[in-house]
């Protein structure tokens, strides 16, 4: 008897935008769904994003939308602070294990504030990469799906109970334990991003010795109203305007010492990012210095319009160096400039490193199949599929589009597993 009750629920692992969308397009055709997360909050990277490309409009238009689908809609389960520990069995009859972490506080919060004002631990934005501090007890943003607080408990002063003794409501428990739980699951969606490259490893650039040399994702931080600066792009050092930014593409990427692969992304980035500056700063000037401007399909008509700005130049070359003047912390670029067939050195108020994309597979199933860089990769008829940029480096439209492919393909062994059982 095929009836959708007798169907096993598809598991999406990573609650990025290509896990909500694999989640809502398996459920909006007739599936049960488990979608985890294992940090507290949906959304992924691109809830600290300032804007997409190329309508260069905020994510939360898109997040929004999805939160609210996921909110009502009855065939979904989301479950943060999830982590998928053990899969059994085979394609339509697999059993997964879980383990879901403690989130400290119950619903019974109102969100009112009175724990984090009571807090006294600080820990390091995750968020802001680390350029600002939160409480112990915080929410991620004013937009945070769910909109609940969580406690980095491991940061708790010893015997501290600050938080749930200023809450009135009774909604802090620090006494609860993590949970392991087992469901039956007919197939698995693995959609859990990326994280940037570590930019201190490449020595010649300067990142993390150079006060003003920031990576493209910090920039993003910046230009974001609820960030670091309150959307105010400002030089780390002295918190001025800049008046001359350099981006520098390739920044690890296409090299064999680093990452031997095209992040995909990072031209397009750049150009968003060059639109932020010239908007924040009129007067300002940009150089971006590339290999190649790779912008295929439909962003071709938007690098076209970026740089038909003049304040926007285009330096073909490959940056070799970056210096410090240990004075006014302004940075001395030189780069082999390959039209002008020479070497040339300039001199930039703000450096930005457009580093690439690495899969996030950080606690994921050693069974699970990777290429030779490390993207997951998942065969027909397996079960387990990949989906977004855990499996190749996208921007936000091509990973929606991989998340729909992967929600059929799952949802065709859900239903074949019915049929069958």
């Amino acid at each position: 008897m095929d009836t959708k009750s007798d169907r096993k629920p598809i598991l999406v692992v990573g609650g990025g935008i290509a896990g909500m969308t694999a989640a809502i397009e398996a459920a909006e055709a007739g599936a049960e769904v488990v979608l985890i997360e294992k940090t507290a909050y949906l959304g992924g990277r691109v809830a600290g994003f300032n804007q997409y490309f190329p309508k260069l409009c905020p994510p939360s238009c898109g997040l929004e939308i999805n939160f609210k689908r996921l909110r009502n809609h009855s065939r979904i389960q989301v479950l943060t602070l999830a982590e998928l520990q053990r899969l059994d069995g085979e394609p339509g009859d697999y059993q997964a294990t879980l383990r879901v972490a403690p989130r400290y506080v119950t619903d019974a919060c109102t969100m009112c504030g009175a724990c984090v004002a009571a807090c006294p631990a600080e820990i390091s934005n995750e968020l802001d990469y680390g350029l600002t501090r939160t409480r112990a007890i915080h929410v991620r943003t004013s937009s945070a799906f769910p909109a609940a607080y969580v406690v980095e408990r491991t940061a708790c002063p010893p015997d501290c109970h600050a938080c749930a003794e200023a809450c009135k409501y009774g909604a802090i428990q620090l006494d609860q334990a993590a949970e392991i739980r087992t469901l039956p699951v007919a197939s698995v969606i693995v959609a859990t991003g990326w994280k940037p490259y570590d930019a201190s490893r490449i020595d010649n650039l300067g990142y993390g010795t150079c006060a003003n040399v920031v990576t493209n994702v910090v920039l993003e931080r910046l230009a974001s109203v609820d960030g670091p600066t309150q959307g105010k792009v400002l030089r780390p050092s002295d918190h001025q305007e800049p008046k001359s930014v350099a981006f520098v593409q390739c920044a690890g990427s296409r090299d064999h010492n680093h990452l031997a692969y095209c992040s995909t992304v990072c031209c397009s980035a750049s150009l968003k990012q060059a639109t932020y500056i010239r908007k924040l700063f009129p007067e300002a000037k940009v150089a971006i210095f590339y290999i190649d401007v790779r912008t295929p399909g439909h962003m071709q008509e938007f690098a076209a319009k970026v740089t038909a700005d003049q304040g926007i130049e285009l330096v073909k070359g490959k940056v070799g160096k970056i210096e410090e003047d240990p004075q006014s912390k302004n940075l001395r670029v030189t780069v082999e400039d390959v039209l002008a067939g020479q070497k040339a050195t300039r001199d930039f108020d703000l450096v930005v490193l457009a580093t690439g994309m690495v899969p996030q597979t950080d606690g994921l199933l050693s069974g699970m199949q990777r290429d030779e860089f490390g993207f997951l990769m998942g065969n027909h008829g397996s079960g387990v599929y990949s989906a977004g940029c855990v499996k190749r480096p996208s921007e936000v439209s091509a990973s929606v589009r991989d998340a729909t492919g992967a929600a059929l393909k799952a949802l065709q062994i859900a239903v074949g597993a019915t049929h069958h059982g």
